[in-house]
């Protein structure tokens, strides 16, 4: 099976993968299972890790691995089961698959199971193979069906969009808030989107690029700063804070730093891009009595993700800007990698991608 597959850093490679590697030696589809053929995938920033870096953190590819975890399909064959998806549908993949059994999955919290299984990551050994291929079987579960309309490159937004979504759930009540989004590539574009739809009244974006700041303003960003110059968000700072909560999406240790300093009294500051660790500004978390969140992927977001946008209640296609062939997907990712000219870049696994 064709896919793409990354070998170590900057060693990225379009080859025949065998089937077993991909598909853990299954031949025969279950009933409650579908059989996809892929057609679109976004480059999502830990796939730009393994391929500058080789991984991130701790995390190194150490086989052979299929990258992709933002992706969509067409369906080719179903269960006798399945009865709500039919061959030829549009769906969206979820990548995540816990296991169900495991303490975390008992008490709900599915996205820190102990076994997950998501496609595209070297977290464990052997690695669990991504979506970047000619087709996967799944359960029926995890493919969501899009509307006449959606193309391929839109579906594939489903899974950071519910990251996004599940970030806003962590910021708790956003009605009538002034909201900060620090750092706006695809993950910060598409916290305004789960922003605004939380009910946040003001949203304040901040990025270094202009192309970052015009998708921002694209989306409906209230007020759009390029830290890189000028005085900054010192305005927002001034009297103890004007900002009531604040998406970290950059990872930027100075950046954090900025946006804690931001906070009214009580605010909460929710921590989305991944970074090293970090000194805080502990005397001000402590006297202005702050909340420190994270947010890690998603869980039963990636369906509200995929009703929003098979609906166009929420429409997407802005951020996506480019779509390239997969015989260029070197191309792709160095596209991807330059943020004065890119915010979602996407890979056609398929001629039906667009």
């Amino acid at each position: 099976m064709r896919a793409l597959v990354i070998h170590a850093a900057h060693d990225l490679r379009v080859e025949d993968f065998p089937d077993e590697k991909l598909t853990g030696g299954q031949t025969a589809l279950g009933p409650d299972e579908v059989q996809v053929r892929m057609a679109a995938g976004g480059i999502c920033g830990s796939d730009l890790h393994y391929y500058h870096h080789g991984g991130f953190g701790t995390v190194r590819v150490r086989e052979p691995m299929a990258l992709g975890h933002e992706a969509s399909g067409h369906v080719i064959a179903i269960g006798a089961a399945v009865r709500h998806l039919g061959v030829g549908d549009l769906v969206a993949v979820n990548p995540s698959s816990p296991c169900g059994e495991c303490p975390f999955c008992r008490s709900g919290a599915l996205n820190h199971c102990e076994n997950m299984r998501f496609n595209g990551s070297a977290m464990r050994f052997p690695h669990v193979q991504g979506l970047f291929r000619d087709h996967i079987t799944v359960p029926a579960a995890r493919a969501f069906r899009m509307e006449a309309g959606i193309s391929a490159a839109e579906a594939a937004l489903c899974e950071p969009f519910a990251v996004t979504l599940h970030a806003a759930k962590q910021a708790g009540d956003l009605a009538g808030k002034t909201v900060l989004v620090s750092g706006c590539g695809p993950i910060g574009i598409l916290a305004i989107v789960a922003a605004r739809l939380g009910g946040a009244k003001t949203i304040i974006a901040t990025d270094i690029t202009r192309h970052s700041l015009a998708v921002a303003k694209a989306f409906g960003c209230d007020d759009c700063i390029d830290v890189s110059a000028g005085e900054g968000l010192a305005p927002y700072a001034a009297n103890r804070g004007q900002i009531d909560v604040a998406f970290e999406c950059s990872g930027n240790p100075a950046a954090m730093a900025a946006a804690i300093g931001t906070l009214k009294p009580r605010g909460r500051i929710v921590l989305v891009g991944l970074g090293g660790d970090a000194p805080m500004p502990v005397n001000m978390i402590v006297a202005k009595e702050l909340e420190i969140v994270g947010t890690f992927r998603f869980d039963a977001e990636f369906s509200r993700a995929a009703e929003l946008i098979a609906s166009r209640a929420v429409d997407l296609r802005p951020m996506i800007s480019a779509v390239f062939p997969l015989d260029q997907a070197v191309e792709a990712f160095a596209r991807a990698s330059d943020r004065t000219q890119a915010t979602k870049v996407v890979i056609a696994l398929s001629e039906q991608a667009n």
